[in-house]
């Protein structure tokens, strides 16, 4: 199924967020943590990619073990250090495999390249990359930086650059990770002002350790509010209050915006069900009353 038919049935979806190892060729302890997520019934998994598109084999191999458990994939795919023509044969082959729905990023440069060697024989931007997939008929979605993305010049530039890949026929957009609702809610009026109108899937990461902050930060240009570093520094010593804490933190992002008419929640999980399966028994109600 593609996902831009479960936003034409669905008021709000939920969707979760899987990546492979980062060594290659070790997926043994994946299948068991994609059958829990599964069994949570969420709309969609998504399979993320690392630097580079470095993985994108053992990404089309998670892919299929979603399926296997009879839940929809979101499979990553980079244009970055590519040629077309390798994502030519990497689009037959999803094709191949079932493989409907693609979130197209540029990707990370890699380290030691400089942009115009890592796009030289291939899509330069991610809006290139999601014509080429419309064209192949796939679902596409693209991301998106509330704060902005890390390497543009300014919040105006990050829209324009975030409108060419609605134009380039994106279905859905789903952020990076944020950690104050109102940055979200300001970063969707810009987008309304823009003429963007598609669905915007909201990306929540829950905090359980204090280690993932500057990764965080790095990762999504996020800002930290007080609250939460309050709570890492008030329970960053005891692994299990900080746990709770986190969890609590992110159902209450996720409640108030359900409650402000998001059309989608999507957990960044970390390859822990068992944190997605917290969450959901926080919300499962509220979820389901939105779909009635």
């Amino acid at each position: 199924m593609q996902i831009r038919e479960i936003f034409d049935k669905k008021k709000l979806t939920l969707s979760f967020e899987v990546f492979p190892p980062k060594m290659q060729g070790n997926l043994d302890v994946l299948p068991q943590k994609i059958k829990k997520l599964a069994a949570l019934n969420p709309d969609f998994i998504s399979v993320t990619c690392g630097a580079g598109g470095t993985n994108q084999g053992q990404v089309l191999e998670v892919s299929k073990m979603v399926a296997q458990n009879g839940a929809v994939s979101l499979t990553h795919l980079t244009c970055v250090n590519s040629t077309k023509e390798k994502i030519a044969a990497t689009m037959k082959e999803m094709k191949a495999a079932g493989i409907e729905n693609i979130l197209a990023l540029r990707g990370d440069i890699p380290q030691g390249m400089t942009e115009e060697e890592a796009t030289r024989d291939g899509y330069k931007h991610a809006d290139e990359l999601t014509g080429a997939l419309k064209k192949e008929g796939f679902c596409v979605g693209g991301a998106c930086y509330p704060e902005g993305h890390p390497e543009s010049a300014n919040r105006i530039e990050d829209i324009e650059l975030l409108k060419r890949k609605v134009e380039a026929g994106a279905d859905f957009l789903t952020t990076q990770m944020f950690f104050d609702n109102d940055i979200l809610y300001s970063f969707l009026y810009r987008l309304e002002a823009a003429g963007i109108h598609l669905p915007v899937l909201a990306g929540i990461m829950p905090i359980t350790a204090t280690s993932q902050i500057p990764k965080m930060i790095k990762l999504s240009n996020a800002f930290i509010p007080r609250k939460l570093l309050a709570i890492c520094d008030r329970f960053g010593s005891s692994p299990e209050a900080l746990r709770q804490a986190g969890i609590a933190y992110a159902t209450d992002q996720i409640i108030d915006l359900i409650s402000n008419g998001i059309r989608g929640i999507h957990i960044y999980t970390m390859n822990k069900p068992e944190i997605a399966e917290e969450i959901l028994k926080n919300v499962s109600d509220i979820i389901g009353a939105c779909n009635k």
